[in-house]
Order: C-alpha cells, then structure tokens, then sequence
C-alpha cells in the first residue's frame, strides 16, 4: 500500500470513528431516535458477522452452522436472567464458556471432514440445538422466552437504554475489529492463511493444521455468543428461531456482500443488508426480490464485496 492510500485508509477510518461516535446524538438531533435501536441491532449483527468472516474468509471453513453460537450465546444469558443472574460479567463469562466448550466439541468433530461434508456436518449440529431450544418448555420452548430485565454492567449502564446498549455494542465490536486487526498480520494469523490457501502444503512445512483451524473455529464461536448475549439484551427476548441455519445464511450473505477476507467486510454487509431490508420494505412487500437482485449484483461485479469497491475507489484517486 502506497503513502497515499495509507492517508486516505486512516482519513476514512478516523471518519468512521468519529461518524458511529456522534451518530445518536445525530438521530437524536434529526428527531429520528428509533434509529439508534436500529443501529444498535446493526452492531450486533456486525459483532456477529465478523466471527463468521473470521471462519469463512481467513480459516476458509464454510459453516452453515455458525448461527447456533449466536442463539447459545443468546439463551446463555436469557436463561441466567430469568433465573435472577443478573450480574453482566457473569453473563458475559458464561457464555464465553459454554459458547466455548461447544466450538471446542462441534469443531473436534466437524473438521475430521472437509468440503460439502463439513458444510452439512455444522448445519446439522446447529439443527440440533435448534430442535433443543424447541423442547424445552420450562424457558420458552418454541414460544420463545421473554426477559424483563437486562445484564447489569458497570457504573449502573442501562441495556434497556438505546444509546447506552449502542455504545456498548460499538465497543465490542472496536475490540473484535482491533483484535483481527492484530491477528491477520501476526505469525497465527499468516499460519492460519497459509493453511485456508493450501492445506497440505502448510502440513509438509510443520503446521499444526488441525489445532490452528479448531482455534479459530472456536474463537469465532464465543466472539458469536458474545453477539448473542447482547442481541437478547436489545429485545428481552430470544427465539429458537435464532438458532435455525437460515440465521447462518443471512450471516454468509453479510459475509460476502461486505467482502469476504476482510477486515471490515462483516460490519460493511451487515449494515447494507440491514439498511437494504429496511428501505426497500418501506417500499414494497416484496423486499427480498429486489435484495436478491443487488446480492447478485454484487457477486457478479464486485468479487470483493463492498469492502473491494472501497479499495479500488481509493486506488482510483
């Protein structure tokens, strides 16, 4: 990267920041605060979309079952504040746990296999949990379960509070983004792409190819139930449905609208489908047609996704 191309990265970065920074006090200021609710939910999905890049686009593992960690992670704290829990670094400790622990099973099992194998082998594990959620009637069963309060956090922030719920979604999803920012870079990082890119020649030069991809897998899977645990705080409310693999698909279609192998590919699709959703529903019924139009678009002439185009636009200049 060139000297001008590294002033206009850091000019676009430093606008973003300052952009998500100021950007209730914006919506409150144009009288359109419910915005900051769907804001706050774009940071979520972005949260989660970004553990899915990590898996997708730098592990090379195609997983139809991602969506599973986010509603773990979900019902991890939904359940914990129905019983009373309502300490947040509990909550957020638990579900790096157990989010954690079950990574660590499905990716043992899962990545024994390889290509279309793996892809159904992680679609069905996520359709058992999904299938799980549903049995158990005690907290909600295929209802649903219902949440009055929120997760406690320091110095007496409200969750139930838009603004402060997108402030610290936006913090989270800072640390995930620094974090990949550092990893890419890093000896794990490039070992781990050396692997995405050709596995068994990184085999032949010593890598631990089965320990570093489980790694990332399971990495992805409690940075996935961290984005759960805050969705539920968003809504007081969590859905089985949130488990099913279409949940996953529409993480994939984030994925790679925004641009796979990129650092801010999961945030940059997952506020485009987001907004796309919401406009064009405004307009017509039919919203998902015209989706399905610009997502084909997209493959078709931007390869990178969205995150490409902005590349090769700074390139341009």
């Amino acid at each position: 990267m060139s000297g001008v191309d590294r002033t206009l990265a850091r000019a676009a970065l430093a606008t973003a920041i300052v952009l998500s920074l100021a950007l209730p006090w914006l919506l409150d200021t144009l009288g359109s605060s419910f915005y900051i609710s769907f804001a706050g939910r774009v940071l979520v999905y972005a949260i989660a979309a970004t553990s899915l890049n990590l898996v997708l686009g730098y592990g090379g593992m195609v997983s139809f079952g991602h969506a599973a960690f986010v509603g773990l992670g979900a019902y991890v704290t939904g359940v914990m504040i129905s019983e009373g829990a309502l300490n947040g670094a509990a909550h957020l400790l638990a579900t790096l746990l157990i989010t954690g622990a079950a990574a660590a099973l499905i990716g043992a099992i899962s990545l024994r296999t390889r290509g279309v194998y793996f892809i159904m082998i992680t679609l069905a594990f996520a359709q058992m949990l999904f299938y799980l959620a549903n049995s158990i009637k005690g907290y909600g069963g295929d209802e649903g379960l219902n949440i009055r309060a929120r997760s406690a956090i320091a110095f007496g922030l409200q969750l139930k509070d838009p603004t402060t719920f997108y402030y610290v979604a936006l913090a989270v999803l800072a640390a995930c983004l620094y974090a990949l920012s550092r990893f890419v870079p890093s000896r794990l990082g490039r070992a781990v792409l050396a692997i995405r890119d050709d596995e068994q020649r990184a085999e032949a030069l010593g890598f631990a190819t089965f320990k570093l991809r489980w790694l990332v897998f399971v990495v992805a899977g409690m940075v996935a139930g961290v984005a759960g645990a805050l969705s539920v705080n968003q809504q007081g409310y969590v859905s089985p449905n949130v488990l099913h693999w279409t949940q996953s698909g529409t993480l994939m279609v984030m994925v790679i609208l925004g641009g796979v192998a990129t650092p801010w590919g999961g945030v940059l699709g997952a506020a485009a489908l987001l907004l796309l959703q919401e406009v064009l529903s405004a307009y017509t019924p039919h919203w998902e047609f015209w989706t399905g139009w610009v997502l084909l678009a997209v493959v078709l002439f931007a390869r990178q996704g969205l995150a490409g185009l902005i590349r090769h636009g700074f390139k341009r200049q």
